[in-house]
């Protein structure tokens, strides 16, 4: 990405702003007008794309949801067998961390949807960025 087709801390916000429903499979997200016709788009060179968020619509993204973490000597990590209990540094209840491509970017909880885990946000986390 070119430095002139930055997108605002606001833009990137408001997209984690929408309250998704319980069970909601993100192919049933509805896709946006500006992508529907994107062959339709054109911009100047130069132009700032700021309000356009589309423009990042087809970036991959991995997203890591850290229960807790936990430390231990190999030795101990080798012991380990079958129903072995490892003790997360979290607390029943206490929200979990959720990272998108290795940056914490908000906390939330573990909820269950039809026999499957899913994550609810409940804070999106701002960080400075340097």
């Amino acid at each position: 990405m070119s430095d002139n087709e930055q997108v605002s801390q606001d833009d990137v916000d408001s997209m984690f702003d929408s309250e998704p429903k319980a069970g909601m499979d993100l192919n049933e997200i509805d896709e946006p007008e500006a992508l529907r016709n994107k062959d339709e788009q054109e911009f100047d060179i130069g132009q700032p794309m700021a309000g356009d968020v589309s423009a990042i619509y087809d970036i991959p993204v991995q997203i890591s949801v850290v229960l807790g973490r936990s430390t231990m000597q190999v030795s101990q990590l080798l012991k380990l067998g079958r129903g072995a209990v490892v003790e997360l540094d979290r607390k029943v209840g206490e929200a979990i961390d959720i990272y998108v491509n290795n940056r914490l970017v908000a906390r939330g909880e573990v909820v269950v949807v039809d026999d499957k885990l899913g994550v609810t946000m409940t804070e999106i986390v701002k960080s400075d960025r340097a």
